[in-house]
């Protein structure tokens, strides 16, 4: 039975590469639900807790599609249908006219759709987090790491996971609460 006070369970390293291997051993062991933080960005402990798809890149394509029809097609309705103009002879549907604004469109709804998509998959703006309750946490900024195995994981055992993170050898093991 899960504790629903508890968030997980969060272990200390003193250097990147001891997160690394410890990050690995993690997700090998069949746990899902991790997380891992450092002073600087490594690459290799993001790859290393199975942190490789980002859905940024489809949002941002999907926003771009959006906006270029969303242009085109209100162009097309205004010259065409509501208030159909003939101006140097052209014909109502001149689609080449249409092609400066349609790819402005595109490029302001991309760029828009990639910075709120990337705030809603990082889950921003997040005044508060659990791991911020425990006090060694405080040393992620200068030189510590951290990886924390959630609650919500399926495997999560509170025995058998604090059993399993004091065998990587960390510096320290702490529950986070919630």
């Amino acid at each position: 039975m899960k504790d629903p006070r508890i968030f997980g369970l969060m272990a200390e390293f003193g250097d990147v590469n001891s997160a690394i291997t410890a990050a690995r051993d993690t997700y090998a062991a069949g746990y899902r639900k991790l997380d891992a933080y450092s002073p600087f960005p490594v690459e290799e402990l993001s790859e290393a807790i199975g942190f490789h798809k980002n859905g940024v890149p489809l949002i941002c394509l999907i926003g771009g599609l959006l906006g270029g029809t969303a242009a085109f097609t209100l162009q097309w309705w205004i010259n065409t249908i509501s208030y159909p103009i003939n101006i140097g002879g052209r014909p109502p549907n001149s689609w080449p006219s249409f092609i400066i604004v349609t790819f402005e469109m595109t490029i302001l709804f991309s760029g828009l759709s990639a910075v709120f998509g990337m705030l809603a998959l990082n889950g921003l703006p997040m005044p508060y987090h659990p791991v911020f309750n425990v006090p060694q946490f405080d040393a992620v900024t200068k030189d510590k790491f951290f990886i924390v195995i959630f609650s919500s994981d399926k495997k999560y055992d509170p025995v058998a996971t604090r059993q399993f993170l004091e065998g990587l050898n960390p510096l320290s093991v702490a529950e986070v609460p919630s």
